[in-house]
């Protein structure tokens, strides 16, 4: 499935009358899978409840096709970053490795605009005061394989 923008406003706009908790930061996450190999929100909730936790850990999924799936309600702390979940959203890319599992920027073109407009849309919506990337919050991890508190400075700059 999915969503169109009017549908993802919709989404966060139905987040934000339920409870929303506040938030300062969104991280970006890749889901550390091989290059071009598929995987859905169903897959990536599989993997995370084999691990004992209670959903998908990530509020955010970019397909990689670049579109955009929910995961956990974003008035649900999220399970993606260790010390840092409470005040987050959590968005993952399917991708983040080559074929023999090591690190790389995966990222499609469909994904990097996505990921761009989403991270927009969200830090407009909540006045976040940084994007960050996994790595930068938990040392020894290259996740989500790019510099994006670099990348995306720009979105939260233009906030200020």
């Amino acid at each position: 499935m999915q969503l169109t923008t009017t549908e993802v406003k919709l989404f966060l706009l139905t987040q934000f009358i339920f409870k929303m908790r506040a938030v300062d930061t969104l991280v970006v996450h890749c889901s550390a899978s091989p290059e071009g190999r598929p995987h859905t929100v169903a897959d990536i909730r599989s993997w995370h409840k084999a691990q004992g936790w209670s959903d998908i850990g990530y509020h955010y999924v970019v397909y990689l096709d670049g579109s955009v799936h929910p995961g956990r309600p974003v008035e649900k702390i999220g399970a993606h970053v260790v010390g840092h979940n409470k005040g987050s959203i959590g968005i993952v890319y399917v991708g983040g490795t080559d074929a023999k599992g090591r690190s790389k920027d995966t990222r499609t073109a469909a994904q990097r605009a996505s990921l761009r407009k989403l991270l927009t849309e969200l830090a407009a919506k909540y006045k976040v005061k940084r994007i960050l990337g996994h790595h930068d919050l938990f040392a020894g991890k290259d996740c989500p394989c790019f510099d994006a508190k670099s990348e995306y400075a720009d979105i939260v700059k233009g906030l200020k």
